[in-house]
């Protein structure tokens, strides 16, 4: 009975068939290159005897699949709103901070601050970009900040140095300054906040 020992064959080989056709470096996949298509063939499959209920039974896994990847994708869509609206969250504590923040090269060139921080030097975020943070402090205030960041690189962390703005900043505050490595390895994280009994 050779025909039921090739149709026994063509079950057992149904899945490794639908895989080789599916399979996009193949050249069948290249001519099938769409769901639509691909559904054609089960349906085929389908449509004989010899491999209905295994052509069906795939045909079962593939909508279970294709269930799954919506599932996952539905999460990824809520994962993504949470942490948009959690990276929000942070930036408006960052920008409303009554500390300024600071990032900065070894140079002390601005590359990144927040709203307190422009605010404290007298201009836009935009306008300090690329600006040296030292340029608007007094001499000895500008020394004292680069001893900090030396103190820094050293391996010094928690310490803390005042600060006065030149001319053209909020000059009537005193300031304090602590400094950190960044993390992202580009400079300096710098806390500018009001000396103690500042007014």
């Amino acid at each position: 009975m050779p025909s039921h020992i090739d149709a026994l064959g063509d079950t057992q080989n149904l899945r490794s068939r639908a895989l080789l056709q599916l399979d996009p470096r193949s050249s069948s996949a290249n001519s099938r290159s769409d769901a639509a298509a691909a559904l054609g063939v089960l349906h085929q499959w389908a449509s004989s005897p010899s491999t209905a209920s295994d052509a069906l039974t795939l045909l079962h896994e593939l909508q279970v699949h294709q269930v799954e990847l919506e599932m996952q994708a539905e999460e990824l869509r809520s994962s993504r709103i949470a942490m948009e609206a959690e990276l929000q969250r942070h930036v408006q504590l960052y920008d409303f901070a009554p500390v300024g923040y600071f990032t900065v090269d070894q140079n002390t060139t601005l590359c990144e601050l927040n709203a307190t921080g422009a605010r404290l030097l007298g201009a836009e975020c935009d306008a300090l970009l690329g600006r040296c943070l030292d340029s608007f402090l007094t001499a000895p205030a500008a020394d004292m900040l680069h001893t900090l960041l030396a103190r820094v690189n050293e391996g010094h962390v928690g310490e803390v140095c005042s600060l006065q703005l030149a001319a053209g900043g909020d000059e009537a505050r005193r300031l304090s300054a602590s400094a950190c490595a960044d993390p992202a390895g580009r400079g300096f994280l710098i806390a500018i906040f009001p000396s103690a009994g500042s007014v």
